[in-house]
C-alpha cells in the first residue's frame, strides 16, 4: 500500500485521528503491511507477541478465546478501522486469545517501538491505550475477588456485605441551636442515644451534641451554667459525614480517620440518620472492634503491646470480606497510627515519672515509607523521624538529650507492639532522624545538592513523611521547605530517577516474568521490592515535581490525574496496577502468616491460575511503562558525566 492510502486507514482510526498529519505521514514509514486468507490465524492464543497492532484496512477478523478444554468460543469482531493486539504489544505477553480472518484480510503492522513513543510523547494518545488496559485490569481483579473461595470464619466481620442504611439510627433526632442543653439532654435520655444532630430551620446540619461533649462541658471543664447553656454554644460544628449506601468498612475507615464514635448519615446535604461505633458492634465481630476502641484505654505498655498483637486479626477479616485495597491500606495504617501515639504518650508520661519532665520546647513525630503512605497492612519495620522547635540559646544540649531519650522510649515501645527496628537505622533514636527545624532545613539543602547515593536514599525517605503527634505545623513547613527546593534543584529528578533505574521491573522479553535466579527465593518474584517500589518512587517523583505533597502513592495519583504529567486514563491504569499488586502483596503475606513463616513480600508465579497471572503482568506492564516514563522525564544524560 501506498503512503497515501495508510494514511486514509490511519485517519479513519481512533487513536490515531488525533495526530497531525505531519506525524501521521512519519509514522508509515515503520509500518508494515500484511494479507491473510479467509480463515487463517492471525495469532493464536499462547502465542508470543508479534510486538506489533494490527489496523484493519479490509476485511473482517474473529476474537477467539480457548477453554480449559480446547473449545474456541467467539468472543468479539474487528471491522475495518479498528485494531487488535493491543493489549500485548504493549506488555510483552502472550496473547490470551486468537484472531482469525474470517473474510480476505488486510492489516496495517505497527511496530511496538513506533507505538510506545506515541505513548510517551502524545497524552491523548497514551490515555486512549491506558484506558482499555485499565478496564481490562479492573474487569480480571474483580473476577479474581469473586472466584476467591471466601469461607468468613464464625464470628468475623460483615464489612463490606452490609450498608450503612442497614444499621444506622433513622429518623436522625435533631436540636435546634438555640434549644437549651438540658432539652437535649432528656432527649437523648428518652430516646436512650448517644448524640443529637443540630440542625437550622430547613433542617440543614449545623453541628453535633455528644453525651461526651455534654459530660466535658457541663461537668468536666463546667463550660457555662447548665440552665443557660445552648446546643449551639457546645456543639461540634465539624461534620463527619457517610453516605447512606457505603458499606460498614467505609464507615468503620471513616471513624478511625476523624477519630469519632458516630458519623452523620447525609443524602442530598441533608441528615438522615446516624451511624456510631455501637451500631457497627452488633453487626460485627466484637473482637476487631473491641481491639479499635480499646487502645485508647490502655495505661499500660504491657497492656498495648498485648492488644497490639491482635491487629493481624483486623486484616484477616478485611481480607476475607473482600475489602478493596485502599479501604484495606487505610484501616490497618489508621490502627498503627493509634498505637505509634499511644506508645508515644505513654513515653512522654514515663519521662516525667523519670525526672526528665514535660517536653521543653514542641515537637513532631513523623512516620516515613509505607506508614507515611497509609500502605500498611501487615507490621513493617519501623521508618520514623522527630522535629523540634529550636531551643533557646543555652537550652540546645539539654533540649538534645531529652528528645534522643524520648525517641529511645518511644522507638523500644513500638518494638514491644511489633513493629520491628529498622536494619538501616532509620528511626528517631538516631541523632541523623531527630533534628531541631533548623538542623532539618540544613540537612535537606545538603541531600539536595549532593550526588551521593546514600543522600539520595535519604532525600527519597523522607520526601514520603506524615505527622502522626505533636506540632503538626513544623512537619507542614520543612515538607513545603522540601518541595520548593526539589522544585529548585536541577540534579534531585536525575538521580531519584537514576536510582529507580538501578533495578527494572520484572517483566521481560515476550512478556515473561523475571524471578529470582538463586536462593532461598528461586523462582518467586519480590512484588515490593521489585515492582512496588517503581510504582512508588514514579509517582513521587512525578508528584513533588508538580508540588503535590500528599504522601500517599493512591492520593499523589488522584491529585496527578487529569494533569500535563499524568491524564486521567493514564493515572486509572497506574492506580489499578498498584491496587492489584498490592492485592497480591496482601494475600501472600498473609498466606505465610498463617502458615507461621515471617511475611517475605514474595509471590511464585506457577502458583497462579490464567487469569491471575494475566492480572499479575497487566499490573507489571505499569510498573514498567511508569518506569521509563520518569526516565525519559527526568533523565540528564550528561550528569552521567559528573554523578559517581
Amino acid at each position: 500500500m501506498k503512503t497515501d492510502e495508510l494514511l486514509v486507514v490511519l485517519e479513519r482510526t481512533d487513536p490515531f485521528a488525533l495526530l497531525d498529519p505531519k506525524r501521521l505521514t512519519a509514522l508509515c514509514r515503520g509500518i508494515a503491511v500484511r494479507s491473510f486468507n479467509v480463515g487463517e490465524y492471525v495469532f493464536r492464543q499462547g502465542d508470543p507477541s508479534c510486538d506489533c497492532l494490527f489496523v484493519i484496512a479490509h476485511g473482517l477478523v474473529e476474537i477467539l478465546v480457548e477453554d480449559d478444554c480446547s473449545v474456541e468460543s467467539v468472543v468479539g469482531l474487528r471491522r475495518p478501522h479498528d485494531f487488535f493486539g493491543e493489549t500485548v504489544v504493549l506488555s510483552g505477553q502472550r496473547y490470551p486469545g486468537s484472531a482469525r480472518a474470517k473474510d480476505a484480510l488486510t492489516c496495517l503492522c505497527l511496530p511496538r517501538r513506533e507505538l510506545e513513543s506515541l505513548i510517551y510523547s502524545n497524552p491523548d494518545f497514551s490515555g486512549f491505550f491506558n484506558t482499555l488496559l485499565a478496564e481490562r485490569m479492573r474487569l480480571l481483579y474483580e473476577r479474581n475477588l469473586s472466584d476467591r473461595v471466601c469461607a468468613v470464619p464464625r464470628g468475623h466481620t460483615t464489612l463490606f456485605r452490609k450498608q450503612v442504611s442497614q444499621v444506622m439510627s433513622a429518623p436522625v433526632l435533631t436540636c435546634r441551636e438555640q434549644d437549651p442543653v438540658s432539652d437535649a439532654a432528656r432527649k437523648m435520655v428518652k430516646r436512650q442515644v448517644g448524640c443529637l444532630v443540630v440542625v437550622d430551620a430547613a433542617g440543614r446540619f449545623r453541628g453535633v451534641l455528644t453525651e461526651r461533649i455534654l459530660v466535658s462541658a457541663l461537668v468536666a471543664e463546667q463550660t457555662c451554667p447548665v440552665e443557660r447553656c445552648t446546643a449551639g454554644r457546645l456543639m461540634d460544628p465539624r461534620l463527619a459525614a457517610i453516605a447512606p449506601e457505603a458499606y460498614l468498612g467505609e464507615a468503620l475507615a471513616a471513624m478511625i480517620r476523624n477519630r469519632t464514635r458516630q458519623l452523620v448519615v447525609m443524602e442530598r446535604d441533608l441528615p438522615v440518620g446516624v451511624v456510631s461505633f455501637s451500631d457497627l458492634g452488633r453487626s460485627q465481630s466484637v473482637d476487631s472492634l473491641r481491639l479499635i476502641h480499646e487502645i485508647a484505654d490502655q495505661n499500660s505498655l504491657e497492656g498495648l503491646a498485648e492488644l497490639s498483637a491482635g491487629i493481624d486479626r483486623v486484616l484477616d477479616a478485611l481480607v476475607a470480606e473482600r475489602a478493596g485495597v485502599r479501604e484495606t491500606m487505610e484501616i490497618m495504617s489508621r490502627l498503627n497510627d493509634r498505637i505509634t501515639r499511644k506508645v508515644i504518650e505513654l513515653s512522654e508520661a514515663q519521662m516525667k515519672v523519670d525526672g526528665w519532665g514535660p517536653p521543653p520546647v514542641d515537637y513532631c513525630w513523623i512516620n516515613m515509607g509505607s506508614a507515611a503512605r497509609y500502605e500498611q497492612t501487615l507490621r513493617t519495620d519501623q521508618d520514623n523521624a522527630m522535629i523540634y522547635t529550636d531551643p533557646a540559646d543555652g537550652s540546645v544540649a539539654a533540649a538534645c538529650d531529652y528528645f534522643h531519650q524520648l525517641a529511645e522510649l518511644v522507638v523500644d515501645g513500638l518494638a514491644r507492639c511489633g513493629f520491628q527496628r529498622c536494619s538501616g537505622g532509620v528511626m528517631a533514636n538516631n541523632p541523623k532522624w531527630c533534628r531541631s527545624i533548623s538542623g532539618w532545613r540544613e540537612g535537606v539543602s545538603q541531600w539536595m545538592a549532593s550526588t551521593d547515593p546514600e543522600d539520595i536514599r535519604t532525600l527519597t525517605i523522607l520526601i514520603d513523611y506524615r505527622s502522626v503527634w505533636g506540632n503538626t505545623s513544623l512537619a507542614d513547613a520543612l515538607g513545603a521547605e522540601i518541595v520548593a527546593a526539589f522544585s529548585d534543584s536541577t540534579i534531585a529528578g536525575h538521580m531519584l530517577s537514576r536510582d529507580d533505574q538501578k533495578l527494572t521491573a520484572p517483566i521481560g522479553f515476550l512478556g515473561r516474568i523475571v524471578t529470582e535466579r538463586s536462593g532461598p527465593r528461586k523462582g518467586r518474584i519480590n512484588l515490593k521490592t521489585a515492582a512496588l517500589v517503581h510504582i512508588i518512587n514514579a509517582v513521587r517523583l512525578l508528584a513533588v515535581n508538580r508540588g503535590i505533597t500528599a504522601p500517599s502513592t493512591l492520593d499523589r495519583l488522584d491529585q496527578l490525574a487529569g494533569s500535563d504529567a499524568v491524564s486521567g486514563e493514564d493515572a486509572a491504569f497506574y492506580r489499578a496496577g498498584f491496587e492489584t499488586l498490592m492485592m497480591f502483596r496482601i494475600r501472600e503475606n498473609l498466606k505465610r502468616v498463617r502458615d507461621g513463616q515471617p511475611p517475605d513480600n514474595t509471590l511464585d508465579p506457577r502458583d497462579l491460575n490464567k487469569s491471575e497471572m494475566l492480572l499479575l503482568k497487566d499490573a507489571l506492564s505499569a510498573a514498567a511503562q511508569l518506569q521509563k516514563r520518569i526516565s525519559k522525564g527526568f533523565h540528564l544524560p550528561w550528569m552521567n558525566y559528573f554523578a559517581p
